[in-house]
């Protein structure tokens, strides 16, 4: 894999979330990151044991005490030969160290400093607590998510953290690298988690507007309420997952489950969707996961097993790409995306 950023240094204070999996991002793009550790890690980083703690491979590691001047001291000569300071700590914290982005920047004019918190440098909420749960709540995303006549589905941690959070520090840290290689001038990167989900939403947003996510959660298109995109038990209890949006696979899907469409509701009947759904489950449930995903396989119908975290290293597509790689014993998601030199 090509290594763009190998000319990139990157300073990472030690955090749990989002900067660490920013942090893996780049160095997975060739960038030299050096994690400033604490003394004593805190009760959440010191949960998971060092080596299964998979956003944190990769790096150089220092432990410093910044709530000491010696310590303050080491951080500033490693931020001086820095291009990229990460950090994660509640606004205000490294202003009262003294490693604020004005000392930073007088050390360091070109330095990108990095910041990801959950709820912004500024506004009402900055200085509270709040977790990925919490972001997605005050964006609609969590009221959108889960079962019809069911309570809000929690989609792990995947949506604020790392997509909404981790996603779009690693997006503006590059944004303002551009920036500094043209001007000179380093620039602080505001990355709230919030701010990501509500561009995630983007989407969901404008098509609620426009009158076309009009139900409850769990009845419109996307989260769940069609027949055509949903989860379906197969007869082993497992599941497969059906994504047969367009006309043309969802005349294949029907196809391969041996269904004539002249004898169901039409796919866009909305009023009838529970009777198709009702149709579609009782097919799915004739037959097992691994019965459904071999006969999907490969074809336009949208239709995949719904795999369990330790069974997707095993999946040919994941092995014909090497999705997966094991170090030692552990696997780990190989660096994405891919660069190349090809055309």
């Amino acid at each position: 894999m090509s290594a763009p950023l190998q000319d990139l240094t990157v300073v990472e204070l030690a955090a749990i979330g989002p900067t660490p999996f920013v942090g893996m991002m780049l160095a997975g793009m060739g960038a030299k990151v050096i994690r400033i550790e604490r003394p004593r890690p805190s009760a959440l980083e010191a949960m998971v044991p060092r080596k299964y703690d998979l956003p944190l491979r990769d790096r150089e590691t220092v432990t410093l005490d910044l709530k000491t001047p010696e310590g303050v001291q080491a951080a500033l000569e490693l931020i001086a030969q820095a291009d990229v300071l990460l950090e994660g700590l509640r606004p205000g914290v490294l202003e009262r160290l003294g490693l604020g982005p004005e000392i930073c920047h007088a050390q360091n004019p070109s330095l990108v400093y990095g910041r990801i918190t959950g709820w912004g440098q500024e506004g009402p909420l900055a200085q509270t607590s709040g977790h990925d749960i919490n972001y997605l709540s005050l964006t609609g995303a969590l009221d959108a998510i889960g079962v019809s006549g069911g309570p809000p589905a929690l989609p792990l941690n995947l949506v604020a953290d790392f997509g909404g959070g981790g996603m779009l520090l690693a997006f503006g840290v590059l944004s303002a690298l551009h920036q500094a290689r043209v001007t000179g001038r380093g620039s602080v990167v505001d990355a709230a988690m919030i701010d990501g989900v509500a561009q995630l939403m983007a989407g969901v947003q404008g098509m609620e507007q426009a009158g076309l996510w009009s139900g409850p959660r769990g009845e419109n298109l996307l989260d769940g309420g069609a027949p055509f995109y949903c989860v379906y038990e197969a007869s082993c209890g497992g599941y497969v997952a059906v994504g047969a949006i367009e006309p043309q696979f969802y005349a294949v899907m029907l196809e391969g489950l041996g269904l004539d469409p002249a004898a169901l509701p039409h796919q866009l009947d909305k009023p009838r969707w529970p009777e198709l759904r009702a149709r579609l489950a009782e097919t799915f449930k004739s037959q097992s996961r691994d019965h459904w995903a071999a006969l999907f396989y490969g074809t336009e119908a949208c239709v995949t097993p719904v795999l369990a975290i330790d069974e997707v290293e095993r999946h040919p597509h994941h092995a014909a790409r090497g999705t997966y790689e094991r170090r030692g014993a552990v696997i780990h998601p190989r660096p994405a995306p891919r660069l190349s030199d090809k055309t």
